[in-house]
């Protein structure tokens, strides 16, 4: 690639990484949720803000944004990574997503809610959402269903 011009298998490579990406989100989130919904809200009285609805607008929304996070994780961590085997730029990878989505979450929860352990909870679940798709996206180069982005 010359100039910075991105060719067409590339930015394919680049849509197949985000949508392996936000469907590992997707099924990382739907999971977190029944843990937070079925055990950690019915189990301790601090986290039962966490009990919402498997069908109501509020999953189905926070869902979207989650597999939209995941797409773009996807395309930023294989241009982050490339050919590269150095985990500490996956991981921080993994973090800056997580803590960026998290932080916003506890952000939004303080302010509306006043309560801090649930909003901490989602910020957790953040960083396992994007450390799920780390993990899922290693494989998939690995075993070349998706491409390294080329230096």
């Amino acid at each position: 690639m010359m100039n910075g011009d991105m060719t067409l298998a590339e930015r394919i490579e680049s849509i197949k990484a985000g949508m392996v990406a936000s469907l590992s989100v997707a099924i990382a989130f739907c999971g977190a949720s029944l843990i937070n919904r079925l055990i950690l809200a019915t189990r301790f009285e601090p986290l039962v803000g966490l009990q919402v609805s498997a069908v109501g607008v509020s999953f189905l929304l926070s869902g979207a944004i989650a597999a939209i996070a995941g797409v773009l994780f996807g395309i930023t961590y294989r241009y982050v990574v490339r050919q590269d085997q150095n985990s500490h730029l996956k991981s921080g990878a993994v973090l800056a997503f997580g803590l960026v989505r998290g932080l916003a979450q506890i952000d939004v929860g303080v302010m509306t809610q006043g309560s801090l352990l649930p909003f901490v909870v989602l910020a957790l679940e953040s960083i396992l959402l994007f450390a799920v798709a780390r993990v899922v996206l290693d494989r998939a180069m690995s075993d070349g269903w998706v491409k390294p982005f080329k230096s």
